[in-house]
């Protein structure tokens, strides 16, 4: 029987959502994904209301049992909905979970506002919290859980212009050792990833032409090279590493 994994933030072919998918699905894990396009229609001015079913059928091709659902984790209700809805699909619960969905605005410290903070709060935060709690809530197997959630590396270097996405994504980091402490008495083990900057949309040329020299590999970080990292740390093999922040940024130099 495949292993089940869950991963919120796929609504777009190019993102980081949809390399997981693919790449866990490439391993023969069936998979139930979460998409939220307003967001990302409103993010990246382009409609990608059609890209997460184009990604449902892609994975099917594959021969792996694929689901998907609309998600807004800005609703301290949903994280319970999802997995109520990949109970009822697949008959059991998720083997792994992928907390990649984020909210992300350009935000500085003078502009910034009380809204700008729990916006991000909200999805980043709470709603990665929630789907980490409802996960071991609903586990149910002797061992071999796995919590992957998504960083950016806040403890890297400053992220000026971005202050409440950083300071969401900074909890993260926190939040992942104190979970992994609780949950691996359950045998589930909790780390979190930053994939440094990563070509997955949002970058116009001038991005890259201004990143591409800080990568020692010569190019920019693409969402394939998190996604096999992640392959790993959902596998049997990585059931020994737990409550770490990985950086899987190709020695991007700050």
């Amino acid at each position: 029987m495949n292993k089940i994994a869950l991963i919120t933030g796929a609504s777009r072919l190019n993102g980081i959502g949809a390399a997981l998918c693919r790449e866990l699905g490439a391993a023969g894990h069936d998979i139930f994904f979460t998409a939220w396009s307003p967001f990302d229609q409103a993010v990246y001015e382009k409609n990608h209301v059609n890209e997460p079913g184009l990604l449902l059928d892609e994975l099917r091709t594959i021969g792996v049992q694929a689901e998907m659902m609309d998600a807004d984790l800005s609703d301290p209700a949903v994280p319970e909905m999802i997995f109520s809805e990949v109970i009822r699909r697949f008959g059991t619960e998720p083997d792994i979970l992928i907390n990649n969905a984020a909210f992300s605005m350009n935000k500085d410290i003078l502009e910034m506002t009380a809204l700008d903070m729990d916006r991000h709060y909200h999805v980043n935060v709470r709603g990665t919290a929630l789907m980490c709690g409802a996960f071991a809530r609903h586990f149910s197997k002797a061992s071999g859980g796995r919590i992957v959630n998504m960083t950016s590396g806040q403890s890297r270097g400053p992220m000026p212009g971005e202050i409440p996405y950083a300071a969401s994504k900074g909890a993260i980091d926190a939040l992942t050792v104190s979970i992994s402490a609780e949950l691996a008495p359950m045998g589930i083990t909790v780390n979190a990833v930053n994939p440094g900057p990563t070509d997955s949309g949002w970058m116009n040329s001038e991005i890259k032409e201004h990143l591409a020299p800080m990568f020692p590999f010569g190019r920019i970080g693409q969402p394939a090279d998190a996604a096999r990292l992640i392959r790993f740390l959902v596998s049997e093999e990585a059931a020994w590493i737990t409550g770490q922040v990985l950086h899987s940024e190709g020695g991007f130099r700050r």
